[in-house]
């Protein structure tokens, strides 16, 4: 089940897509339903009280706070979520690189150009999905989407994965073999010797440590700082 947030202060550009998004549903072996906001005001409490949407359909020119700035408060909570740009103005196309929009598509909003924007969209999202490793456990062999591990840690002789979930997955390891396979991982870092993370749910990048989206506090390596933060960009650039 796919979870869709649409946000438009035109009423009729609204219904729409509405009216579209039944199509393309019918038209489709897939599930999703979606949720309607008139600006990015009635969004945004929403997304504060923890609710996630796995693609947003923003329009950018609306009064008092636009696409671009709900786009920016999207990326807080969630850096993983696909974004796509509803506009009839070009001129905000560069502006949304820095939100890692997915699609920039000019209004009028036709069946031809959102099946093919969402078919692209949904392109992505299974292609996150069905990347992962398979580990062996204490509970028996286990498959983690890579999508779900925040960051992988070495104790001892044990690899702990950490997930979004909150749940951790215990493993007898070696550490060197888990970084050879993930840093071939366009989203995984090593910033120390015993950490290695997924630069999806970094937060904020500070001198001596990384903070993660979870809360968690991950220590660089001295004399890393640099090259971590470069990789963190270029990471954001490809995103895009």
């Amino acid at each position: 089940m796919l979870h869709i947030a649409l946000c438009d202060d035109n009423i009729d550009e609204l219904s729409t897509m509405v009216t579209l998004l039944g199509e393309y549903k019918e038209s489709k072996p897939i599930q999703f339903e979606y949720a309607v906001y008139h600006n990015g005001l009635e969004l945004i409490p929403i997304l504060e009280k923890g609710k996630k949407y796995d693609i947003y359909c923003l329009d950018i020119i609306m009064p008092s706070f636009t696409g671009i700035d709900l786009a920016k408060e999207i990326r807080r909570f969630d850096k993983n979520a696909q974004i796509i740009f509803f506009t009839s103005s070009t001129e905000f196309a560069l502006e949304s690189y820095s939100v890692r929009a997915l699609n920039y598509v000019l209004k009028p909003v036709t069946r031809e150009k959102l099946f093919y924007t969402l078919n692209d969209v949904l392109d992505q999202i299974v292609k996150v999905q069905e990347t992962a490793i398979v580990v062996k456990s204490k509970k028996g062999i286990q498959k983690i989407l890579l999508s779900n591990l925040i960051y992988a840690e070495a104790m001892g002789k044990k690899v702990l994965y950490h997930l979004i979930s909150g749940s951790v997955v215990e493993c007898i390891e070696q550490f060197s073999t888990v970084c050879d396979n993930l840093l071939k991982e366009s989203n995984f870092i090593k910033p120390h010797r015993s950490f290695l993370i997924n630069m999806s749910y970094i937060d904020t990048i500070k001198n001596t440590e990384i903070m993660l989206q979870n809360l968690t506090s991950v220590p660089i390596a001295q004399g890393k700082v640099k090259k971590i933060k470069e990789c963190f960009l270029a990471f954001q650039m490809e995103e895009e």
